[in-house]
C-alpha cells in the first residue's frame, strides 16, 4: 500500500495525523500496526512517538518552515527602521530628491545615498508590504501653512474660544463658502476596453455658491447666492444666523479677504452682543469641519443625472441641505475626521 507523503499535507492535516499516531500508541498498538493503520512509514511513527515521550504534546508540534525570519535581507533591521522613519517624517524634496512623494524609485535612491546599497525595485515592494505601507492619494496641504500657527490655534486659541462659549452660553458655528458648477462631475461608467463612455454635458458654465455653517451638536445653516462672496453677503448670512439661533453665536471662518473687511468689522462691532467671529490659521482648510460637508455636497450633486442649468443646481443643493438639516448625526459625522476631531470634543455651549 502506498504510504502518505506528509510533506504534501497542510500543517493542520499533519498535526491531526500526529495526534492520531499518539492515540493509537497510547491504546497499546505497536509501531508497525500504527504505521499500517495510518498508511505511514514505521520510521515516521516511531520518531513521533519518541518525541512525544520526551517532550509531550510540544514534541509533536509543527515547527516553522522556511528560512529564519529576517534572514537573507539586504537591509539590517536597524537600517529598515531608519528608512521607515525617514519615509514617515520627511518628504523627498526635503531630502533634496527630485520627487514630490515617496515612490519606489525615490526609496531606492534614498537607500543608495544612505548606505551605498542598490536594491531592485521589486524588492522595495516586498519591504513596503512588510512595513504596512500602501500606495495612496496624498492629503493636499498648502506649503505656506505655518505648523506653529496651527499648533497655537489647536492648543491655545480654540480651547479659549470653547471656554468662553460655555461661559456666555454661546453656540459655536464653523462656516465656509463653496461653489457648485454644472461642468464638474465625479461619474464613472462601464464601457468596452479602450472605448471611454460618453457623458453629455452642458458646454456653458453655470455656478451657484453656498455659504454654510455647522455645529458639533448637529445643526446646519446655509445660504445660496450666485455672485462672488463679499462683505455684504457675509453680513447677510450672519444676520440670518443670529435670528435663527436666538443666542450668541461664535462663528469660526477661514481667512478670506471678505471676512476681514472694514464693513463687516463695523457691523460686527455693532452686534458684538449677538455674534463674534474668529479665524482659523492661514492656509489650513483641513481644520474646518465644513470642508467635509462641502465635499459630501459635491459628490451628491454631481452623482446621477448631469445638471445643466442654474435652477437644477440650486434644486439639488437645496434638497441635499434640507435633508441634512434633518439628520444631526450626519452633521456631527463631519467632526470625526482626524484633523477636525478636536472640535468635536463635547458640546461647546450650554
Amino acid at each position: 500500500m502506498e504510504k502518505i507523503d506528509a510533506r504534501k499535507l497542510t500543517p493542520k492535516e499533519q498535526f491531526e495525523i500526529r495526534k492520531r499516531v499518539i492515540k493509537l500508541r497510547e491504546k497499546g498498538y505497536g509501531n508497525k500496526e500504527t504505521a499500517a493503520i495510518l498508511e505511514l512509514s514505521q520510521y515516521h511513527t516511531s520518531r513521533l512517538w519518541q518525541s512525544y515521550l520526551k517532550d509531550g504534546i510540544k514534541g509533536i508540534g509543527l515547527k516553522r518552515r522556511g528560512r529564519p525570519y529576517g534572514s537573507n535581507r539586504t537591509l539590517t533591521m536597524e537600517q529598515e527602521q531608519e528608512i521607515k522613519r525617514v519615509l514617515i517624517d520627511k518628504t523627498p524634496d526635503q531630502m533634496k530628491f527630485p520627487w514630490a512623494l515617496w515612490t519606489r524609485e525615490a526609496i531606492c535612491a534614498l537607500i543608495k545615498r544612505k548606505y551605498g546599497i542598490e536594491i531592485p525595485i521589486r524588492s522595495i515592494s516586498h519591504y513596503l508590504k512588510r512595513w504596512n505601507f500602501t500606495f495612496q492619494r496624498p492629503v493636499k496641504r498648502a506649503y505656506k501653512q505655518s505648523p506653529e500657527q496651527v499648533e497655537k490655534f489647536l492648543t491655545e486659541e480654540y480651547p479659549l474660544i470653547a471656554k468662553r462659549a460655555r461661559l456666555e452660553k454661546a453656540e459655536i458655528y464653523w462656516g465656509d463658502e463653496t461653489g457648485i458648477q454644472n461642468t464638474a462631475d465625479y461619474l464613472r461608467g462601464f464601457a468596452p476596453k479602450g472605448q471611454k463612455p460618453v457623458l453629455l454635458v452642458e458646454p456653458r458654465k453655470r455656478k451657484v455658491n453656498m455659504f454654510s455653517a455647522i455645529t458639533n451638536s448637529g445643526t446646519a445653516r446655509f445660504m445660496l447666492y450666485e455672485d462672488n462672496m463679499n462683505q455684504l453677503k457675509l453680513i447677510e448670512f450672519m444676520k440670518r444666523l443670529v435670528i435663527d439661533v436666538k443666542r450668541k453665536v461664535y462663528l469660526i471662518l477661514d481667512n478670506l479677504k471678505a471676512h476681514h473687511g472694514k464693513v463687516a468689522r463695523a457691523w460686527l462691532d455693532k452686534n458684538k452682543d449677538k455674534i463674534e467671529v474668529f479665524f482659523l490659521p492661514s492656509y489650513a482648510p483641513e481644520y474646518n469641519p465644513t470642508e467635509y460637508l462641502n465635499h459630501d455636497l459635491k459628490l451628491n450633486v454631481h452623482s446621477g443625472k448631469p445638471i445643466r442649468t442654474t435652477i437644477e443646481i440650486k434644486s439639488k443643493v437645496r434638497s441635499f441641505m434640507k435633508k441634512l438639516q434633518l439628520k444631526p448625526q450626519k452633521v456631527m459625522s463631519y467632526f470625526k475626521p482626524k484633523y477636525v476631531r478636536f472640535a468635536a470634543q463635547g458640546i461647546c455651549y450650554v
